[in-house]
């Protein structure tokens, strides 16, 4: 395993409950049992705070810690935008990101690809919280 992955994960800041929260979602990846929960804090279509519970694997604790500090202060259009290329990102040899979510191709790596669904839970959960569609 990666120790940058380690790293990533052990950055818990955002491993919160959000009381004043305006979205908040449930997720569970059937493959593995990974569960997720978050909650964002949304005003003027921009995500303010994020917070997450997750009872993880190493892989989704990263991811999700990655994302939530990435998220803050992004607009939805530009979340949503991210999310959907994530979803297509094993797919390509080659990853593309916008600048802001860069910090994302060392986890969203090839070598990374057999942990696709326990990666992309978090992303998938935060679209479920803001009913993106």
């Amino acid at each position: 395993m990666d120790l940058r992955i380690l790293e990533i994960a052990s950055n818990t800041e955002n491993n919160k409950i959000l009381e004043k929260h305006t979205h908040k979602s449930k997720n569970k990846n059937p493959i593995c049992g990974d569960e997720m929960e978050i909650s964002l804090l949304v005003q003027n279509d921009k995500v303010i705070d994020m917070g997450y519970q997750c009872k993880s694997c190493v892989y989704c604790q990263a991811s999700v810690s990655l994302l939530s500090q990435k998220i803050k202060n992004k607009k939805l259009d530009e979340i949503k935008k991210f999310i959907n290329s994530c979803e297509n990102i094993f797919e390509n040899t080659k990853i593309i990101l916008e600048k802001n979510w860069v910090d994302f191709i060392e986890l969203l790596d090839q070598k990374n690809a057999t942990r696709k669904e326990c990666l992309l839970l978090p992303m998938r959960t935060v679209f479920k919280a803001l009913k993106l569609q």
